[in-house]
């Protein structure tokens, strides 16, 4: 039996300077799992169940956008097994939890270029999407087939065509029109970019959009990266100051 996920509001947000949005890189499946002596999907397995764990405790605490780095651009160079293994995993996940998701008030969303992804996952996806798109909770977005360098790429080459047939003017191009153009034009950029598992590189994940997150690098693996691992983080993120390059 699946636990519920979503209960009480928690009353941490009275006293934490709480995200907007939450940014992470789940790293650490396959070592967590070789540590037990196990294959590398079962530790993607025990992954996928604390994204619901993660889920439920950033919705208590009235984060708006958690952005998970769930399958990569890099990924596919991963043995077939264990791509097919994630593939179905994440089938399994919105298949079993849709219904908890939708009924509070959880809206899916991806960024990155599903379009190449297996049509079965693809079409299940698309159906979570559809299904809860006009919720107005907690955003779970979902990177996948995600690359940064891919998505400024095709922004470039999108803002290069209306510069050619005369839609855009040079000096219309700023910052701005380029956040238009990424994947995450509709979404604030991440106020905390977390990853799991010691290593301290961004993995080619939301180059633009980092440019001022405060990042929390710890030394858990993502199957046990938990509640209480999280509100840490939200703790350590609400004693910094914010500066965006002013004094």
């Amino acid at each position: 039996m699946i636990k519920s996920f979503f209960k009480d509001k928690t009353k941490e947000e009275d006293v934490l300077n709480v995200p907007e949005h939450i940014a992470i890189i789940m790293d650490g499946n396959g070592r967590w799992a070789k540590k037990r002596n196990m294959p590398r999907n079962m530790g993607h397995k025990a992954g996928g169940e604390n994204v619901k764990t993660i889920t439920k405790a950033c919705d208590k605490l009235g984060v708006k956008y958690l952005t998970l780095y769930a399958f990569s651009t890099e990924n596919w160079k991963r043995p077939e097994e264990e791509v097919s293994g994630l593939m179905d995993l994440l089938v399994f996940f919105l298949k079993s939890e849709l219904k908890e998701l939708h009924e509070n008030h959880v809206r899916i969303r991806t960024i990155g270029d599903i379009s190449h992804l297996p049509k079965k996952t693809k079409q299940v996806l698309d159906d979570s999407i559809e299904v809860t798109k006009n919720n107005t909770g907690l955003n779970l977005v979902l990177a996948l087939n995600y690359g940064s360098r891919n998505e400024i790429t095709l922004a470039v080459k999108a803002i290069g065509s209306k510069l050619k047939d005369g839609s855009l003017d040079l000096d219309d191009i700023n910052e701005d029109l380029i956040a238009e153009h990424l994947d995450t034009a509709d979404m604030p950029d991440p106020d905390l970019m977390i990853r799991t598992s010691g290593e301290l590189r961004l993995s080619n994940y939301m180059l633009w959009q980092l440019a001022y997150s405060e990042f929390y690098f710890t030394d858990v693996y993502w199957p046990d990266f938990g509640e209480e691992a999280l509100m840490e983080a939200v703790k350590v993120y609400s004693n910094r100051q914010r500066r965006f390059g002013a004094v």
